[in-house]
């Protein structure tokens, strides 16, 4: 069967599922929405700073809205998606009242515990650029958004659902953000307009530091009645100007704002709200509302939202096959969400001035490098190489790349300066244009090279003891920065892949001398490994030794269970505190994985490609693995360096849709500004990466076939299924052919979507001679055969 499918792609066109529904119609924002998803459901445009969506009163609101039944506190403008512990953003929430009892201002609800509002079940409509709910007062909000401004529609009942009240809506802005960390704040009305601006300051959910923040809010729709202000649950009309400083955490949450109140609106008891934002000042949080909303069509700004998003969505073509609607729905979903952040502040950076553009909400690079910024290379290769851009940048003027940053503040390190992995990971695959290769090398080397003083918010620390002991020490003596000295295990595989991909960009730079330097230190991993190491499991013996352990600075070895802080120990015993452990966020099991550099090194080392597979195989199957960590992702791919793509194909089954699925709890774990649905998105299209290098592992898409148009080139990729079947029994590669030719590598490389081409895998229902042999694995680069000293042990590393 050859290329039955090649003319129809060009009669059908683009940007569709060819199946009667766009993949616009298949997104489904709310899914993640409990459960820890922590997802922003709400109106946004790709990579928007504006976000609009209602706030609950959830324990779990981080993306503001929650699935559940909690109630309605607000109508806020800005949010990150995914996020893990901390509130962010949800600044300067509006609500809306039918009127206040009796006519008395004071006896409408200013306070967030006043107004929390029950939801009507039933009410909620999302899609992209759009959201929907009425709550309990009878009220009916839509907001939509342009990039800097939200719109919102509220619709009142013809009489108002508390008693002894007559129709005269009052809307309330509070000077507050969704965690209460507001330290200033200050609004004015202006009475014959009603409009609102002010500002105020805050503090950033995962890292150091403050932002201001700026609003600027218009009506239409209704007559203006009358204005004032708000302190704590008492309102006045006397006073159109209000200033709030808290001293201390208590008076951070003392509510302070202002209302307006407006006669019956004009037309079908709508009134319009328009809240321009700004990170500069009121008078830009005004220019950014007058210059894209200057009309404050509502039905107009959700059709251009919609034009946006399907944009986006353009660049894909697939032909489901029969593949349902479940997986259809995940699947543009998990698109979708991967383009919700990092969120494009250009032109609105008050801490410097520059003609780069700049993007901000990295929720955090540690968890994104591994497959959204990936996806964004291949959907919107523009959009990747702004934020590379912007991430050098940000390095130009404050000295180091980030790991993490949101709000224009310095996020915390989790692990290793993965910035480095997105920047090598853009030139390997052509994301190039108006990049300044020797700044970004300048900017990698400063990472490997130069210790911060506080290293918990940028760069690496240990540095002495990574160049002189070649690993990060447990309980290490640091005298060059400070930071919180855990983590000593992952933070020693993470430093060891960042010299990797820096030795990478060293040796297409030229750079040889430093392309052996980093390439040595990127084998530090094997330092840390313990050849006699066992591994129990309530008292049994997992058949496995060897994995990773604290080594102290005088080269003797501490202990960490190999199972703690997996699901079947301590699950949460290795996050981001001082008291941590060795790893973070997973067990030494998984760690011992993670060396993407010199796979076969690592197979070797741990037994042989046969050993290595039973050894994933119990990972897997043991309890062992969490998926709804990013740092999983890779290990169900690892079977392609061990001659069995197929297993892999079937992990990706296994997962999928059993934790991935159309429901509102439809990921494992906290998306984290899309990981988890550019996850899912690139293992439905077949072509997982290995970030850092030029390498996607082959397995069979989800679909009869799929399609990714170029952005940079307009050509177009296919792989296509010869034999699929809707029930997944035919899951493994039987043979392949590229462009007509016989295909055996389990792998691509990107210049297969920059030049386009067919890629026909035929599928059968067990495994095959394909993919298995030694040249047709992915290449390792490591250093191979070598012999690394532990005080008087000696081990071979080509076991």
């Amino acid at each position: 069967m050859r290329w039955r499918y090649s003319s129809f792609y060009i009669v059908m066109g683009l940007g569709r599922c060819v199946c009667g529904k766009t993949p616009f119609e298949y997104v489904d924002p709310l899914i993640g929405t409990v459960n820890g998803g922590h997802v922003f459901p709400g109106a946004t445009l790709p990579f928007g700073m504006a976000k609009s969506c209602p706030d609950t009163d959830a324990d779990e609101n981080q993306g503001g809205f929650s699935s559940d039944n909690s109630s309605i506190i607000g109508f806020s403008h800005m949010h990150d998606s995914g996020t893990g512990g901390a509130r962010s953003l949800g600044n300067f929430p509006i609500w809306a009242q039918a009127g206040c009892p009796n006519g008395d201002i004071n006896a409408c609800n200013y306070t967030s515990w006043e107004r929390a509002t029950p939801r009507v079940n039933g009410t909620v409509h999302a899609k992209p650029g759009y959201f929907a709910i009425t709550i309990a007062s009878g009220i009916r909000a839509e907001m939509t958004t342009t990039n800097r401004t939200a719109l919102y529609r509220f619709t009142f009942p013809d009489t108002p659902f508390t008693p002894n009240t007559t129709l005269n809506p009052l809307i309330s802005l509070e000077l507050q953000d969704l965690p209460q960390t507001r330290t200033k704040g200050s609004i004015n009305i202006n009475a014959q307009s009603g409009r609102l601006t002010g500002g105020g300051t805050f503090s950033p959910s995962f890292g150091i530091g403050q932002y201001s923040s700026f609003f600027c809010v218009d009506f239409h729709g209704a007559q203006i009645k009358d204005a004032g202000v708000f302190s704590n649950s008492r309102a006045t009309a006397q006073v159109k100007s209000l200033k709030v400083i808290s001293e201390t955490e208590r008076f951070a949450e003392r509510p302070s704002g202002g209302w307006v109140q407006f006669h019956p609106p004009e037309t079908a008891n709508q009134l319009l709200v328009r809240v321009g934002l700004s990170f500069i000042s009121e008078a830009r949080a005004c220019q950014n509302a007058e210059q894209e909303l200057a009309s404050f069509n509502f039905d107009g700004t959700v059709a251009a939202a919609e034009k946006a998003w399907s944009e986006k969505f353009d660049v894909i073509t697939i032909v489901p096959g029969g593949a349902s609607e479940v997986i259809q729905t995940a699947f543009w979903s998990g698109v979708y969400r991967s383009m919700i952040s990092p969120q494009d502040y250009t032109g609105e950076n008050p801490l410097w001035t520059s003609d780069e553009p700049y993007y901000d909400s990295y929720y955090c690079i540690w968890d994104s490098f591994r497959s959204i910024h990936p996806l964004i290379t291949l959907l919107d290769p523009r959009s990747q190489t702004a934020m590379v851009r912007s991430l050098l940048d940000i390095y130009k003027h404050e000295g180091k790349l980030p790991d993490c940053r949101m709000s224009f503040c310095k996020g915390f390190t989790q692990g290793g300066s993965n910035a480095d992995i997105v920047i090598v990971d853009a030139y390997l695959k052509n994301v190039t244009a108006g990049i300044d290769w020797n700044l970004a090398y300048e900017a990698l080397v400063s990472d490997a090279e130069v210790e911060p003083p506080n290293w918990d918010i940028e760069g690496r620390g240990g540095l002495e003891a990574w160049k002189t002991l070649g690993y990060i020490p447990t309980e290490n003596l640091d005298l060059d920065g400070v930071g919180t000295e855990t983590r000593s295990i992952s933070r020693t595989v993470e430093y060891a892949y960042n010299d990797f991909v820096i030795a990478t960009l060293a040796l297409a730079l030229g750079h040889t001398a430093d392309y052996n330097k980093y390439l040595g230190r990127s084998a530090n991993f094997y330092n840390m490994y313990k050849p006699d190491q066992a591994s129990f499991i309530n008292g049994t013996d997992t058949g496995f030794t060897g994995f990773l352990q604290p080594r102290y600075t005088n080269g003797t070895w501490g202990y960490q269970d190999p199972i703690f802080c997996s699901p079947l120990l301590d699950f949460t015993g290795c996050y981001l505190n001082p008291s941590g452990r060795e790893t973070y966020e997973g067990p030494v099991w998984l760690y011992t994985f993670y060396a993407p550099g010199d796979m076969a090194s690592l197979i070797r080392t741990l037994g042989g490609p046969d050993t290595f597979v039973r050894r994933l195989d119990f990972f897997h199957d043991s309890g062992l693995a969490y998926i709804g960590d990013e740092q999983a992702f890779l290990t169900i791919f690892l079977y392609h360096y061990a001659g069995r793509p197929g297993k892999s194909a079937e992990r990706a089954h296994a997962y999928i849709p059993r934790l991935f699925n159309a429901s509102v709890n439809g990921i494992p774990g906290n998306d984290d500004s899309g990981a988890m649905g550019s996850f899912e998105a690139l293992t439905m299209l077949g072509i997982f990466p290995n970030a850092g290098q030029d390498v996607y592992f082959i397995t069979p898409p989800f679909f009869e076939s799929i399609s990714i148009r170029n952005q940079q080139t307009g050509n177009m990729a296919t792989i296509k299924n010869v034999n699929f079947d809707k029930e997944y029994r035919n899951v493994y590669v039987q043979e392949a052919r590229l462009n007509g030719e016989v295909y055996t590598r389990n792998w691509l490389r990107h210049s297969f979507f920059l030049e386009g081409g067919v890629l026909e895998l035929v599928l059968g229902p067990g495994e095959s001679a394909w993919g298995t042999g030694e040249g047709d694995r992915p290449p390792s680069k490591g250093l191979g055969n070598r012999t690394w000293r532990w005080g008087v042990v000696e081990f071979d590393s080509a076991g």
